[in-house]
């Protein structure tokens, strides 16, 4: 299976990957063309995605460019013809996610995506846990962020509000596709109330601190924070229900680590207790596991961990945040 990476992608996890194969790069940058080449020898390095996309050997492309270069790239990827791994956040309007979501379904390609947390090992075990009954019918979730600042990106594209589309979109994402994701037995979000800050004079659409009630049906609701104006990497989900708990923390010096530590524990209404883990979680081996299970869904038609739909409702929950950070008020969904 061929794949084209945009950007500087997920190169080294796909070119691992043993069922698929890494045969092109496009990336603009005469920097990352000379890194890339030295990296990949055996795949093709290029700055124009119309070009790589006019030849007949690629099937998958995946898409991991400055958010605001997505629904462009997203959209010729998939009138190509080409599968599409794509990276959160899909796009910085809803129609332009509405927009992505009809064209994939046209051309009967598929569309994933990079909500890798859903693949983590702990995160994926919360889930699991829900869904088995373990805490009864879930009433509370929070998912909490410490964090240093962000990364700027590629000329500095991440602290371009004109570029990122808000700061929400950018993390946070993250924790309203869990926090769905945990509650889907419950029904989709109707309503978000948000607040935000920065510490940066001059800046006030760069809010490194952030928090948000999200609400549900039948009075469930997640609470979804993060701050960048700390240090290291620690996140923390925490789920309640009618018959017990569980706590989830994940820390490392930052977000991409191979040496994280992390735990989870189950209160069951009576007792605590740590539920172990076998596979080791954070980013680095999230991804690994979305580049696989993308190489699946093609081949064996497989069920896709973060459809266009699921990205399509991040992007909704996100904007709507941002709204209501600017009102000051709750917004509805």
């Amino acid at each position: 299976m061929a794949w084209l990476v945009s950007a500087r992608g997920d190169s080294i996890t796909l070119a691992r990957c043993p069922t698929a194969e890494l045969a092109a790069i496009v990336t603009r940058s005469p920097k990352n063309q000379t890194e890339a080449r030295q990296r990949h020898p055996n795949a093709v390095i290029l700055a124009d995605v119309s070009e790589m996309l006019a030849r007949n050997d690629i099937e998958v492309v995946d898409v991991v460019l400055p958010s605001y270069l997505h629904f462009q790239v997203a959209s010729q990827v998939l009138h190509a013809g080409r599968h599409l791994l794509l990276e959160k956040p899909m796009a910085l309007t809803i129609a332009d996610c509405d927009a992505l979501v009809e064209l994939a379904r046209k051309q009967n390609r598929l569309l994933a995506i990079g909500h890798e947390s859903r693949l983590s090992s702990l995160w994926g075990t919360v889930k699991e846990k829900i869904d088995a009954g373990a805490i009864g019918d879930p009433l509370y979730v929070l998912i909490e962020l410490w964090r240093n600042p962000y990364r700027t990106g590629a000329e500095g594209w991440r602290y371009d509000i004109n570029k990122v589309g808000n700061w929400i979109l950018e993390e946070p994402i993250h924790f309203f596709d869990l926090a769905r994701w945990y509650l889907a037995g419950v029904g989709n979000p109707v309503s978000v109330y948000a607040r935000a800050n920065s510490r940066q004079p001059g800046h006030p659409e760069l809010q490194d601190n952030f928090s948000a009630i999200v609400n549900f049906p039948r009075g469930v609701y997640a609470v979804i924070s993060q701050t960048l104006s700390a240090f290291e990497h620690h996140q923390t989900a925490k789920v309640t229900g009618t018959n017990g708990a569980l706590w989830a923390s994940w820390s490392g010096a930052m977000d991409r680590t191979f040496h994280p530590t992390f735990s989870l524990k189950h209160f069951d209404g009576q007792k605590v207790s740590d539920v172990p883990m076998t596979k080791t979680s954070g980013e680095v081996y999230e991804v690994a596991e979305e580049i696989a299970m993308m190489a699946r869904a093609v081949r064996e038609g497989g069920k896709l961990w973060a459809t266009g739909d699921d990205g399509a409702w991040s992007v909704k929950m996100c904007l709507k945040a941002q709204e209501s950070v600017q009102l000051q008020a709750p917004v509805f969904l």
